[in-house]
């Protein structure tokens, strides 16, 4: 039955001819592969991205906290002065009490290290002003941003201030 041909119909005579001549060349796996590094590069983004705002979310936490105490730490002019609608403070107060607070607290998950930054202090002698700065530490990422050189640097500001009644 050497001689036998095999009638297909339009679409599969197509299809023969096509792989026949090389048009379709297992570019799928391509494609796949493509797709599937574009998904993970998307995955580890979202990771990193939401560490850096847990990170955040937890040094402004503590910064409140220290604003707040720094807020409580009475000055020694009040002694002097007497007490107006609020607790007084100085820039050297709010500082050393900041540092104190922080130096009691362990790091939060997700921080490589903080501390008090510029800015810290009272700029109108009963606002307790805490500016911290501190390095995030993200997962999947970090080790390439410390293999760069570099690392995601986070800065937030808080503001307590205790009035009297």
């Amino acid at each position: 039955m050497s001689g036998t041909s095999v009638r297909l119909g339009p679409r599969l005579a197509c299809r023969v001819r096509a792989v026949r001549c090389g048009g379709e060349t297992g570019q799928v796996t391509l494609l796949i592969l493509g797709f599937t590094l574009v998904a993970a590069m998307l995955i580890v983004g979202t990771v990193a991205v939401t560490s850096a705002q847990l990170s955040r979310v937890r040094l402004l936490d503590a910064a409140d906290g220290a604003a707040l105490d720094a807020a409580d730490s009475l000055d020694a002019r009040a002694y002097e002065e007497g007490l107006g609608d609020a607790v007084a403070v100085n820039d050297s107060t709010v500082r050393a009490t900041a540092e104190r607070y922080l130096a009691e607290r362990p790091l939060p998950v997700g921080m490589a290290g903080w501390e008090v930054a510029a800015g810290t202090g009272s700029p109108d002698g009963e606002t307790a002003v805490v500016r911290l700065v501190g390095e995030a530490e993200l997962p999947l990422v970090g080790g390439v941003l410390k293999g760069l050189g570099t690392s995601v640097t986070i800065t937030v500001e808080s503001r307590a201030r205790s009035d009297l009644q």
